[in-house]
This record gives C-alpha cells, structure tokens and sequence, in this order.
C-alpha cells in the first residue's frame, strides 16, 4: 500500500530527510551577478584548467560534491549513492565524474528539472531506509550546452531575445537520514505538458505550463496555502517564462505575484550582464538553491520554500526533425522546521 501518497503526484516523507550540506561552485560570468557571494567557489576559466569544455562541466560537479562533503568533514567512501545529472548525451559530465568518484550511481536525465529530480529520488531512498546519505548533484556549463543544442560557438551567432544564458555551474546536496534540517517533506512529480513550442531559444515558453501544473497539484494534493511557503522558486523559466507561469496560476486562482523567485532571474543582472531573458541550465537552480537558498534557509531568514526546477526536454535530433519541446517540473517541500507538514 502506498501509505506516503498524497492525492495524484505527491508524496509526504514520514522520516523526511536533512539537506546535511550543500557544495557549489560557478564560472566567471556567474560570479559576476548579484549571488556571487552565496558560492562556493568562482572558477576565473571556463576550461578550469581541462581541455575541453565537457571535462571542466564534469570536473565541475566533482568540486561541487567535494565542497559539500569537507564542510561537514565526511568521507566520500561513505556516501551511499548518488544521483546526478547534466544536459550533455548520455549525461557523460556525470558519468565521468561518477567514474571518478567510485560510488554507486544513478544517472538521471530531467534537462533542468535535474536538481529537484535527483533530489526527489534521493529523499525517497534515504526516507525509505535505503541509504542513509546520498548526493544530489547536477551540471551545466554555457559552452557545453550551446554547441550541443544551438550553434558552433565559433560561429558567434546574435542570439534572440527569448533566449537564455546557460549557466555554467554545478551544485550538490548531501541528503542524510540524521540532521536538523532544512528538511525534505513532500515530493510532487511533474508530468510532461507539451505547449507545442518549437523554438530552442525560447525555453521559458516551453516549460512554463509544466511548472504551472506541478505548482497547482502540490497546492491540491498537500492541501497547503500561499501563507505556508516564503517562496515559490522555480528553476530557470526567466522573464517569459515567469510572465506565463504567473498567468497560468492566476487562472486556476493561485496568485504567485507575492511569493514566485526563479533562479534564472536571481543569478544574472540580465540588463548589466547581457543575458537577455535571463538563465538557464541544470547548474541554474543547482547553484542558486545549494548557495543562496539553502543559506537563507540554514539561517533561519525563511522557513520554506517549493523547488521547482523546469526542464526542456528536447534534443539536438528531436529538434532537427521539427519536434516540439515537451517541458517538465519537479517540486520539492524544503522547511527548516517540521511543525505543519500537510
């Protein structure tokens, strides 16, 4: 029996789980914006001394997990698991990053929903007695991904204002069974929404309905309110995605104006720093929830929060066959405190 579900996408953790640590560690550009202060490490090059981009990417979220694990000063060797996960084919910046690691991993692949993904999957196993500590993990990196799903960079095509700045970053969390929070109280599985956009340089469009649908079956299922959550944090929609997401809600009666943050828009100053609409990529709300929000939250400036990283979920063969962008959102309950839990 499925004791810990509620209503059609959520599930309450009955032994919610402890965010133990957070590492991150972010580009050039990234720590140039108005967070630079909440990470952990500001790399000076995008290569971080690799010879391509996608072993800087993979050694990115290496220095990620090392960052959180010499904070509580816990040994690699006793991690459980990890999950982790990245924008590139076959996830190899995790891949290789995890061949490095030597522990037993689960490779996941939600674009960039990835950071709630792994972080869903992870309280599961840990509140299930499974493990008791894992990392969640994941990655992205501007360079890396714009050759992937967009142009040759030394093409140096103008982009469209609809366009996002990939991130390059990584974040990971250490989920424990043991610890005083923040804690992870409640899960809901985003389903696919497919709005039928087809521009890749409109990611905020394509995801925006699917964060909006998770949104509103956390609210239905878990029965809570606006008033129990400080922030409503959505993973990397940016200006048009937000302008949709808010729409959206207000339809269904759920006025986020108040309480709605997005990581893509929190990382850049998009007017000083060029990056049009804002944000984007799995290291996107990696680095913004795992160095900023996890620091209001470990300080005791706010209670709690909904994670809802957005994911695209295209492909460069997808998209040259004139597929459209089905989009998806995880959403994690995040609170320092677990007095009303649903």
């Amino acid at each position: 029996m499925a004791i810990k579900k509620m209503g059609a996408q959520t599930v309450k953790l009955l032994n919610p789980p402890s965010i133990v640590s957070t590492g991150t560690i972010v580009g050039p550009k990234e720590g140039e914006g108005p967070l630079k202060e909440y990470f952990d490490v500001i790399i000076e090059d995008d290569l971080f001394g690799e010879d391509s981009w996608e072993k800087s990417e993979s050694k990115l979220q290496k220095e990620a997990i090392k960052n959180a694990l010499d904070k509580i000063s816990f040994p690699l060797n006793k991690i459980d698991y990890i999950f982790g996960g990245d924008l590139l084919n076959q996830i190899i910046a995790s891949g290789f990053s995890a061949r490095d690691l030597q522990i037993p991993f689960f490779g996941l692949y939600g674009a960039c929903s990835t950071m709630s993904e792994s972080l869903s999957l992870g309280a599961m196993i840990v509140d299930g007695g499974y493990a008791d500590k894992v990392i969640c993990v994941t990655s992205s990196h501007f360079s890396t991904a714009e050759r992937q799903f967009r142009f040759p960079l030394e093409l140096g095509n103008q982009r469209p204002l609809t366009a996002q700045w990939t991130v390059t970053g990584s974040g990971a969390s250490i989920v424990s069974s043991e610890g005083n929070g923040p804690y992870i109280t409640h899960i809901t599985t985003g389903k696919i929404i497919d709005p039928g956009i087809k521009d890749a340089n409109n990611m905020g469009a394509a995801m925006a309905p699917a964060a909006a649908d998770t949104i509103i079956s956390h609210f239905k299922d878990t029965g809570f309110t606006l008033d129990d959550y400080d922030y409503i944090v959505t993973g990397d929609l940016a200006t048009i995605g937000k302008e949709i997401l808010l729409d959206l809600a207000k339809e269904e009666g759920l006025d986020l104006t108040e309480k709605h943050r997005d990581c893509g828009l929190e990382i850049f100053n998009n007017e000083k720093q060029d990056t049009h609409a804002g944000g984007s990529g799995c290291g996107c709300s990696a680095s913004v929830f795992n160095g900023y929000f996890y620091n209001l939250l470990e300080n005791g400036k706010i209670n709690r929060i909904l994670l809802v990283s957005t994911g695209a979920l295209h492909s460069p063969t997808s998209a040259q066959q004139g597929e459209s962008i089905p989009g998806i959102a995880h959403a994690v309950s995040v609170c320092t405190s677990l007095g009303k839990e649903g």
